[in-house]
């Protein structure tokens, strides 16, 4: 892979990492409620969930959804279900210090590293940066870089994410207005599926 295109493909993540979406509205969601030390299992699984899908990927596991496209659909609707779940946890979420209650708690490592297989903006990406990265003479050498490149940047924006929401916890410092936020989160979570519906209806 030459310079300019780790270039492209370093700018190209950035993007991808940065943007909201799913990923980004939950550990921002997490930085305010549970702050960052509580959220770093969350970051750490996001990024290192990611990392793995897009070695797969990179890998071919893509080409499965090319032979059996049921089974992407099937996946579509899971995520969509799936989030909604998440999105109704978030709005429901109690005041900002949740550490004397049973229910509420952050994202585990394992939850989120595994919330990677059912994301759908993750699929995009990583569908789409197999397909433009990766060569067939050099598989091995490409998805190493991916690997790296996606692992770095991953770390970098979950972590600002995070920070980002932790910083807002002086802000909020009341439960109804720690209620207005995880509802408005969970609405933003929700509008981020809009672009998969319109796109399966």
């Amino acid at each position: 892979m030459s310079p300019d295109i780790v270039l492209s493909l370093i700018a190209f993540a950035f993007v991808a990492s940065i943007t909201p979406g799913p990923n980004n509205t939950m550990l921002l969601a997490s930085g305010v409620n549970f702050g960052f030390r509580r959220t770093r299992p969350h970051m750490l699984g996001v990024t290192i969930g990611f990392t793995i899908m897009i070695m797969a990927v990179g890998f071919g596991i893509g080409h499965v959804f090319s032979v059996f496209p049921g089974v992407y659909t099937a996946l579509r609707v899971v995520s969509i279900a799936y989030l909604l779940w998440l999105a109704w946890r978030i709005a429901t979420a109690g005041a900002i210090d949740p550490i004397v209650s049973d229910e509420a708690r952050p994202m585990t490592f394992i939850e989120a590293a595994l919330f990677q297989w059912v994301n759908p903006k993750g699929w995009m990406v990583c569908l789409s940066v197999a397909a433009n990265y990766v060569s067939a003479d050099h598989p091995w050498a490409d998805v190493a870089v991916l690997s790296a490149v996606f692992l770095i940047v991953s770390l970098i924006s979950t972590s600002g994410w995070a920070l980002f929401g932790t910083s807002l916890r002086p802000l909020l410092k009341d439960e109804r207005s720690v209620r207005v936020f995880n509802v408005a989160m969970a609405f933003a979570l929700v509008a981020s599926l809009w672009p998969i519906v319109r796109e399966m209806i």
